[in-house]
C-alpha cells in the first residue's frame, strides 16, 4: 500500500466538495425555504452523505491508480470529468438556483457516473462497488432536483 497515493487520492474529491461547498455555502441557506418533496433529508445529513461518498469515491481512484490496466488512465479521465460536473452542479442549483439546467447537469453527472462505473469495473470490482452509494445518492438527488425544479 503506498499511503501517499492513499491520502492525494483521498484529498482530492474531499477538496474539490469542501471548495464547491465553501462556493454554496451562502446560497444553501435557500434551500430551507424551497418547496421540498417528500423524503427530503434535513439539511445536516447532505454534509455528511458528501463526505463518506467522497471518502469511498477517493479510495475507489485509489484501487484503480494502483492497479495495471491498459485502461487505468481512461479511468482515471472519466472519474476526473465526473469530479468535475459534481463541483459544477451545486453552484448552478444554489448559486443560480437554475433548478433546469442543474437537473440537466445531473442527468450529465449520472450518466459519466455509469460510464465511469463501468469502466472501473473491469479494472477493480472493489473501485465498482465503492461507487455504488454515489450511484443511487446521484439517482435520488436527480428526484429531488426534479420535484424542486416542479414546484418552485
Amino acid at each position: 500500500m503506498n499511503k501517499k497515493t492513499l491520502i492525494l487520492c483521498l484529498l482530492i474529491p474531499l477538496l474539490i466538495g469542501g471548495l464547491s461547498g465553501f462556493l454554496t455555502m451562502d446560497s444553501t441557506i435557500l434551500y430551507q425555504d424551497l418547496n421540498r418533496p417528500p423524503f427530503s433529508p434535513p439539511n445536516w445529513l447532505f454534509p455528511v452523505v458528501w463526505t463518506i461518498l467522497y471518502l469511498l469515491m477517493g479510495l475507489s481512484s485509489y484501487l484503480i491508480v494502483q492497479s495495471y490496466s491498459s485502461n487505468k488512465e481512461k479511468a482515471l479521465i472519466l472519474y476526473g470529468f465526473q469530479l468535475l460536473v459534481n463541483f459544477i452542479w451545486p453552484l448552478f442549483f444554489f448559486n443560480l438556483q437554475n433548478y433546469f439546467l442543474a437537473l440537466l447537469i445531473l442527468i450529465i453527472l449520472i450518466i459519466s457516473v455509469i460510464y465511469m462505473l463501468y469502466t472501473f469495473k473491469e479494472i477493480n470490482i472493489k473501485a465498482f462497488y465503492l461507487n455504488i452509494p454515489y450511484l443511487l445518492w446521484l439517482i435520488f438527488a436527480f428526484y429531488l432536483n426534479f420535484m424542486i425544479f416542479l414546484n418552485n
